[in-house]
């Protein structure tokens, strides 16, 4: 079979399209270039340069030829935080609708089933929607949990002050999961095609609070580390926010993804 997979260099996608490749399928891996693409095509990927974030290149020449794909959008942090993701899906359904492909897993995330202002879920949301227009092409969502590896954005705290800040409360559990088992996951589903339309697959090893994660922390590295809640009520920490951070935009954008998971 062969496989188009988007995001081929990123964390995920080089994990799966390795694992496609021992499986003995050829994949076209999609990618702005670049060594991590250079062992791609090494390992026998062929190599298709250009992006559906940013509509370089001509993406939507991508799926000629293929059997089957994997989409995923990368986050525009600095540019389009609200409407990127339904930009990025109507260039995959632009881009499928006139390809052979019969198969599509797409990496959506928890929350996607919920329409309303609930920050970066909401472009989940509008990602399977947009999707989900599709026809006559068997549809896989894979709704992921919070990647285990972006714990590491606080190592720097926990070396300065043996702890972890953050806005979720301190009750709430959510699903974590190693980008790893995505590719895995990813990886079985394009090879053990079902032919069943739109279904969901809840990706998450186990659910934790923030005070489970910092206490496993504390016993990886025989050091206390404590999770410390962050009201972001305070006036003092928005401006900090802000300072640090960026604009009013991605300050209110933050505010309605904690406000979605503290609400459950």
């Amino acid at each position: 079979m062969k496989i188009a997979v988007v995001g081929a260099t990123g964390r995920i996608g080089a994990q799966l399209t390795q694992k496609l490749l021992r499986a003995g399928h050829q994949v076209r891996a999609l990618s702005r270039g670049g060594p991590s693409l250079d062992a791609l095509v090494q390992a026998g990927a062929e190599p298709f340069l250009g992006s559906f974030d940013t509509g370089a290149g001509e993406p939507s020449k991508f799926f000629h030829g293929a059997d089957a794909a994997f989409l995923m959008v990368k986050t525009d942090w600095a540019n389009d935080i609200h409407g990127h993701y339904l930009a990025v899906a109507r260039r995959f359904v632009d881009a499928l609708r006139d390809s052979p492909v019969r198969l599509v897993v797409s990496l959506t995330g928890i929350g996607s089933e919920v329409e309303g202002d609930t920050g970066h879920f909401a472009g989940f949301h509008q990602l399977d929607q947009k999707l989900n227009e599709l026809e006559n092409i068997d549809l896989v969502h894979l709704r992921a949990g919070w990647f285990m590896e972006n714990l590491l954005a606080w190592t720097g705290a926990i070396a300065r002050h043996g702890r972890i800040g953050y806005s979720l409360n301190p009750d709430v559990r959510m699903p974590w999961v190693a980008t790893h088992d995505i590719a895995e996951l990813a990886a079985h589903e394009l090879n053990h095609p079902t032919g069943d339309r739109r279904i969901v697959r809840e990706v998450g090893s186990q659910d934790l609070s923030m005070p489970e994660v910092t206490a496993m922390i504390s016993r990886e590295i025989e050091r206390p580390v404590e999770y410390r809640f962050i009201d972001r009520n305070r006036k003092e920490v928005e401006a900090e926010f802000l300072q640090r951070f960026g604009t009013p935009e991605l300050w209110l954008y933050e505010n309605q993804t904690l406000a979605a998971l503290n609400d459950r």
